[in-house]
């Protein structure tokens, strides 16, 4: 398995993972919860910054 070298890529790759998790099982994070919007803002910054 080859994981890709964009830090931008992995990083939405994982907040796929998580929203797509939480959707499907209806799972709460509590307080890990503002950890999702984080997740985003930081895929798409690097994403725009091209790494």
């Amino acid at each position: 398995m080859n994981i890709t070298q964009n830090r931008g890529l992995l990083a939405l790759a994982i907040y796929l993972i998580i929203v797509g998790f939480i959707g499907a099982f209806n799972v709460s994070l509590g307080a890990l919860s503002i950890l999702v919007p984080i997740l985003a803002i930081v895929a798409g910054v690097l994403l725009l910054l091209g790494k």
